[in-house]
């Protein structure tokens, strides 16, 4: 309360926003990268064994199917075009920060083991890094003619 008593009045929207705008900056600066490290040294891939490698081919499978055949079919059902509607269910697909968040606390509470969060962490990151690949296949650049692709060399001739 002392804090609030002797904080400027005016200008005190502008302060606010450039306190919280290096905040993020910190947060993602520092305090997300270590962060995913922290939980990438949690996964231990070594306990999976050969059984737990069709687990988690299993695992994927359902949830990319899952989420891709259903986000798919609901947006078809309101009239977005077929591949803007499969867009929607890759996106789907994407789990990242939440769902590393999510699994995390799991473990730490022990509501899931070892293995299942490693399978999950797997399933996390494959699905997010796969996302971007597959639309860029599935929706190609608007300007793609005039794009180059990969690391083609172009002729150029010249003449007099």
């Amino acid at each position: 309360s002392f804090f609030g008593a002797i904080f400027p009045r005016e200008g005190a929207h502008q302060m606010f926003h450039e306190i919280l705008e290096r905040l993020e900056q910190i947060t993602v600066i520092l305090l997300l990268p270590v962060f995913f490290v922290v939980t990438g040294l949690l996964v231990d891939i070594t306990g999976l064994g050969l059984e737990g490698l069709k687990y988690l081919a299993l695992v994927l499978f359902v949830a990319c199917t899952g989420k891709f055949v259903g986000a798919s079919l609901a947006s078809r059902a309101q009239g977005v075009p077929p591949r803007q509607a499969m867009a929607l269910g890759v996106l789907m697909n994407t789990r990242g920060l939440m769902g590393l968040i999510v699994l995390t606390i799991g473990l730490d509470l022990r509501v899931i083991s070892p293995t299942i969060f490693a399978m999950s962490v797997i399933m996390a990151i494959v699905t997010t890094v796969a996302t971007s690949p597959i639309l860029h296949r599935l929706l190609p650049h608007p300007d793609a003619d005039t794009q180059p692709r990969g690391n083609r060399l172009v002729e150029v001739s010249v003449s007099s």
